[in-house]
């Protein structure tokens, strides 16, 4: 499909493109035309991140950002590229890897900063390596929601700016359909950059990529005696945050390898990811994870592990085993600290902590996994514990026991105001999540022709504390065949 086919908005209107990564230099990309898909039709679009970025609506809703944006031509100004990169996969170096089925578009200055606008799914690149490049539309629109239900959340994340669809079909498991998904960060830089070219033994390329990071997203650490080990330094600290935040709201991310380990502490790729309905900290949400590697309780540890690659990748410039070792010393300590703050605000521990309080979060979490009560509700129905308790206890099998812990609970919160403590928590504990059994509901629907259901999920998710009665049913427990759900790496 040619572009000449298009009508062109106004000037105005269109977002005025800058190359991505042209600063860096052809070592770091290849410039990359995506591949027409048949029939393009709009899925979703995202008004308000398109306000955001500065876009104009009218415009994204026209035939020319849907061809542009269902990779069916190339946007006036826009140079689509895809980056190189490697990176560690279940532990295991897999050498070269790469934006296999993405395109950046370049890069859009908005109110908030210059934003990188990839495409998901827009075919074949160099690093396809025996991919076709492109995306299924149920993984499209689990990839749309989940970005979305994170921002929802306050979890870093990338965004999802909108969602197309084609009848083309594409081979998984079975024949699918094609689907192209938009999706923006400032930036989609990752762990497995910085591996590609210290591994290449490229070193002045590595030095490249580390002051571009450092002079753009770091520019603290410029200042410091070690630049490269105060970068590490930085996104040790930020990476802890983010998986703090992914522990407290039970977000299980699935194949957390090193290519998929944004430089900003992102929340990025959104494969087979899940969040937890019963609390089982040895749940498993990627199908093709046999050995547990990615299991929920082992994030924590395994995004520590993928920081020492960075830093292994990074010690040609650090210079420092110590320098290198102090900085990554970083992650325990802000992990620690922001997860137990993120606790004690779940729990309405608006004071100043105490003594008790680490016994008292450690003993609920026991008690949540030995019952795998379910994780949301749980802390939502928390929120009204000492206005209507007796719908926290009829959670629990063991109610003396959850009994003996709500009566440490309520001697340690006797001093706080009750209606000001559950305004505090219902801003902690999300009525909403995106359970996999809704966005299944939402994707059925959908492939039917049927959007309605992915709206109604996407206005819940924007705005997850609040109590949307008209969409109550939403937050209610997932039906038993829910527990047979199976996500791969290829969902």
């Amino acid at each position: 499909m040619s572009a000449t086919l298009i009508p062109k908005a106004s000037a105005s209107d269109a977002p005025a493109w800058q190359a991505a990564l042209a600063e860096l230099g052809p070592a770091f990309f290849s410039r990359v035309e995506p591949q027409p898909l048949s029939q393009p039709h709009w899925i979703a679009r995202n008004g308000a991140l398109a306000r955001e970025l500065g876009l104009d609506e009218q415009w994204l809703a026209s035939q020319e950002a849907l061809f542009g944006f269902a990779g069916c031509a190339v946007l006036p100004g826009s140079q689509p590229v895809a980056s190189v990169y490697s990176g560690h996969q279940f532990g295991v170096w897999a050498g070269q890897l790469g934006d296999g089925r993405a395109l950046i578009l370049g890069q859009l200055q908005t109110p908030q900063g210059p934003v990188e606008v990839q495409l998901k799914g827009a075919g074949r690149t160099p690093y396809s390596r025996m991919g076709d490049g492109r995306a299924v539309l149920r993984s499209s629109i689990r990839e749309y929601l989940c970005s979305e239900a994170m921002h929802g959340l306050g979890i870093p994340t990338t965004r999802a700016l909108c969602l197309a669809g084609s009848p083309s079909p594409v081979l998984r498991e079975e024949v699918e359909t094609a689907a192209v998904v938009t999706r923006t960060a400032p930036s989609f830089l990752r762990f497995g950059h910085f591996e590609h070219f210290s591994h290449g033994g490229r070193h002045e390329l590595l030095r490249q990529l580390a002051d571009h990071v450092i002079a753009r997203y770091y520019p603290d650490c410029a200042q410091a005696p070690n630049p490269y080990a105060a970068l590490l330094e930085a996104v040790s600290r930020r990476t802890a945050s983010l998986l703090a935040q992914w522990q407290a709201v039970g977000f299980c991310h699935g194949v957390m390898n090193t290519d998929n380990m944004s430089i900003l502490g992102l929340t990025l790729d959104y494969g087979p990811f899940q969040f937890l309905d019963a609390f089982d900290p040895d749940h498993i949400c990627n199908h093709s994870d046999s050995g547990g590697r990615y299991a929920f309780k082992r994030q924590p540890g395994v995004a520590h592990w993928n920081l020492f690659c960075l830093g292994q990748a990074l010690m040609p410039l650090i210079d420092s085993e110590d320098a290198a070792l102090q900085a990554l010393q970083a992650y325990k300590g802000q992990f620690e600290a922001d997860l137990t703050q993120a606790l004690r605000g779940k729990l309405g521990l608006l004071d100043a902590e105490q003594s008790q309080d680490l016994a008292l979060v450690d003993d609920l979490l026991q008690l949540l996994a030995r019952e795998r009560v379910d994780h949301t509700i749980f802390w939502r129905r928390l929120c009204d514990f000492r206005q209507h308790p007796t719908a926290v206890h009829e959670l629990f099998i063991d109610r003396p026991t959850f009994a003996a812990w709500a009566g440490r609970y309520e001697t340690r919160c006797a001093h706080l105001e009750p209606h000001s403590q559950r305004d505090f928590m219902r801003q902690r504990n999300p009525r909403y999540v995106l359970r996999n059994h809704l966005g299944e509901q939402a994707i059925a629907a959908a492939k039917s022709g049927d959007h309605a259901p992915l709206q109604q999920l996407l206005r819940v998710l924007h705005a997850p504390f609040e109590d949307h009665p008209q969409d109550a049913a939403l937050a209610g427990f997932p039906p038993d065949w829910a527990a047979s759900i199976e996500i791969s790496c290829s969902s």
